[in-house]
């Protein structure tokens, strides 16, 4: 599925989505990611035992957010992302990715290394996307 422009802008502008996530007991499971918007798809990191990471791999289907709040409510936006992930584990792809989420968060390094051998990255398609 294809972002607009004005998705696109705000996935890839915004510093902070929230993923929710459900495993095999149902339970829902909602955290903050820092996320790099790479042409259509949004790619996050994570501890390779993360319970999100567990969930996607019991149910690959999650939800993806980013919005901007205002107290001026005509200035509130956001979009929602449906969608089915996808674990990447090592590998060129991974360190390509790796850099990637680097460059737009420089502390990533030094306070949240993603090594290939504790950590994944989340490779999220869409499947339905909302924006207010």
């Amino acid at each position: 599925m294809r972002l607009t422009k004005a998705q696109a802008r705000l996935l890839g502008w915004e510093r902070v989505a929230r993923v929710a996530t459900v495993g095999k007991a149902g339970v829902p499971h909602l955290v903050p990611v820092c996320h790099v918007l790479v042409g259509d798809k949004i790619y996050f990191g994570s501890g390779r035992k993360g319970r999100k990471v567990l969930n996607l791999a019991a149910n690959p289907k999650l939800a993806l957010t980013v919005d901007v709040y205002s107290d001026d409510w005509e200035q509130i936006t956001g979009v929602l992302v449906q969608g089915r992930a996808r674990v990447i584990e090592r590998g060129p792809r991974f360190r390509a990715l790796r850099r990637r989420l680097y460059a737009k968060y420089p502390q990533y390094p030094e306070q949240a290394a993603l090594g290939e051998s504790d950590s994944v990255i989340v490779e999220v398609t869409p499947t339905h996307v909302f924006s207010w």
